[in-house]
């Protein structure tokens, strides 16, 4: 069932996990431990569809977990050996899943640099909207973006949301996603109302 209009609770990270409270989780394999020193000061936004230009089914969730059947699909066997992830997904209903703890390294940037800074995975938190590049994102996704990006950087002080960018900026010519369909100019104006009233208290205890 389309549910662009949800209510919207208030996400928060938990501090004992760096996990979002109470979002459904499912665990990838497909991380590690962030550099000593890296910090954290970036946020990438990515568009996913499984296959191309479709959405729906457990096919996300599967390929982060390294669980992709290659024969499910044509398309499918092209990337069903790949080890990526993100650290969080949101669908086209807006409902959310974490696949990685904020506090590790997800695999989802892949070659990259911004502002001179190579290897964005590093530093960065991953962000898929299920979507494609020339197809409109969703009402929800907007929204449940805004507060994710208003709970991460009240969460993590060194996130901010002028540091928020698409996989295009980070992986020029050899990504395209989010892609012209995502509304930058929309996004950025719900993120700016969200951190407005979200106070930056750092991640909470559970």
């Amino acid at each position: 069932m389309h549910r662009a209009h949800l209510a919207l609770p208030r996400l928060r990270v938990d501090a004992g996990t760096d996990f979002l409270a109470g979002v459904r989780r499912v665990d990838s394999p497909n991380f590690d431990a962030r550099p000593p020193g890296a910090g954290l000061d970036l946020i990438v936004v990515h568009g996913i569809s499984l296959p191309p230009n479709a959405f729906g089914g457990p096919w996300i969730d599967q390929l982060f977990t390294n669980a992709l059947p290659p024969d499910e699909h044509p398309y499918f066997a092209t990337v069903s050996d790949l080890r990526v992830s993100s650290h969080v997904l949101i669908r086209r209903d807006g409902e959310l899943t974490q696949f990685v703890s904020f506090r590790d390294r997800a695999w989802h940037a892949g070659k990259s640099s911004y502002a001179g800074r190579e290897a964005c995975n590093d530093f960065s938190i991953g962000i898929e909207l299920e979507g494609a590049d020339t197809i409109p994102y969703e009402d929800a996704q907007y929204r449940v973006l805004a507060n994710l990006v208003a709970a991460l950087c009240a969460a993590y002080p060194t996130l901010s949301p002028e540091r928020l960018v698409g996989h295009s900026d980070v992986s020029p010519g050899r990504k395209t996603d989010p892609g012209p369909a995502f509304d930058w100019p929309r996004a950025r104006r719900l993120v700016a109302m969200a951190c407005a009233r979200t106070p930056p208290t750092g991640a909470e205890s559970g």
